[in-house]
């Protein structure tokens, strides 16, 4: 098992083989190993090493509902909005498949365990339902929108740089379908760090330390094809959001972007769609999501107090569990209680049609 240059390549062994136990998620040509990656919360930081595991050796709230609730508790969170482990996290599994019709079965059976189960009634609207969409026929996935949005969902996966998945990117109108959906039903695009089946990485042979380092990056490509491909002027109720991505890299992306559409955009390609400074786009219509980030909490005014959402990394291994409220209170002191609130709760009530008890109602 190896990850280098931004590349994740498990080899599968046979059964009787030296090496660790492992379990594995085996669909078509995909072999997919459980990682301690996957599932590092409660183990030392030394411990947490690129080796296959299974089950038995992850924490039970990595898959459990029970179990995960109680984690919940134990880190004063009171609801979350969970990421696939095995489709990957806009469903590249079924993308990639070749069965198309296999694939879209698969993306509807997730689709009805996240909200039939995960998020069911043993979550007690703890547990906010992300769902899928079929990424190879945008018409296709502005049903699956549709179908899971009159159910109340109000969160669907998406990639952060659809070309690297070899679909087409957010500057055609291939997409007009599903954001349509989106638009209209108020259905909020989530792009998590990685979504483009690929890390960032400086060279073939960087190590993981490099890409970890460089998480963000992905994030701030994919926002600067948003704020130029002018899909917020078109889908004006449109919103999206970036997972683990952190937030202080934003206040730059930003001022650079203002500065190219005031002085760049004739010879740029924007003057006849980007209509209004993007600054003025972010803050309608984007929201970054961190779990430690205290330079962009410094530099919040910069950035917005109602763009930003507080997350966990539960239970992968740069998660603050279970020392999440520890953190936001050590890198949140500076600021107002009532930004406070909206940062650590409020925001993420108004974006994703929660309650006012901060639970989903669907």
């Amino acid at each position: 098992m190896t990850f280098v240059g931004g590349r994740f390549a498990p080899v599968m062994g046979a059964p009787g083989d030296p090496g660790p136990e492992t379990d594995w998620w085996i669909y078509e040509d995909l072999h997919r190993p459980l990682t301690r990656l996957d599932s590092a919360v409660g183990c030392s930081r030394d411990d947490i090493k690129l080796e296959g595991i299974t089950y038995e050796q992850m924490r039970p709230g990595s898959y459990s509902v029970p179990q995960r609730l109680a984690d919940m508790d134990r880190n004063h969170v009171q609801s979350a909005l969970c990421f696939p482990s095995f489709p990957r996290f806009c469903g590249q599994t079924f993308t990639e498949a070749k069965d198309r019709e296999l694939g879209l079965l698969c993306v509807r059976a997730y689709n009805d365990w996240m909200v039939e189960e995960w998020c069911g009634p043993d979550a007690g609207g703890r547990l906010i339902p992300l769902t899928l969409i079929p990424l190879w026929d945008a018409g296709l996935a502005a049903e699956e929108v549709r179908r899971n949005a009159a159910r109340g969902v109000r969160a669907v996966c998406f990639s952060e740089i659809p070309p690297h998945l070899g679909l087409p990117s957010v500057h055609t109108d291939a997409w007009d379908p599903f954001l349509r959906a989106c638009d209209e039903t108020g259905t909020v695009i989530a792009m998590h760090i990685g979504s483009s089946s690929r890390m960032p990485s400086t060279s073939a042979d960087a190590p993981p330390a490099v890409g970890s380092t460089l998480t963000f990056a992905n994030c701030c490509f994919s926002l600067a094809d948003w704020l130029m491909s002018g899909t917020f002027d078109r889908f004006p109720h449109l919103r999206i959001m970036y997972a683990e991505g952190q937030i202080g890299w934003i206040p730059y992306v930003l001022e650079r972007a203002d500065v190219v559409w005031a002085e760049n955009r004739g010879w740029g390609g924007v003057a006849d769609k980007v209509l209004r400074p993007p600054s003025e786009l972010f803050a309608a219509h984007v929201h970054g999501c961190f779990f430690d980030d205290a330079f962009g909490l410094r530099n919040l005014d910069a950035i917005g107090a109602g763009n930003v959402l507080y997350e966990t990394d539960y239970p992968h291994s740069d998660s603050t569990w279970p020392r999440s409220r520890e953190v936001a209170e050590e890198q949140m002191g500076h600021l107002a209680p009532d930004v406070v609130e909206r940062i650590v709760r409020g925001n993420a009530i108004a974006l994703l049609g929660l309650t006012e008890e901060g639970l989903w109602a669907g």
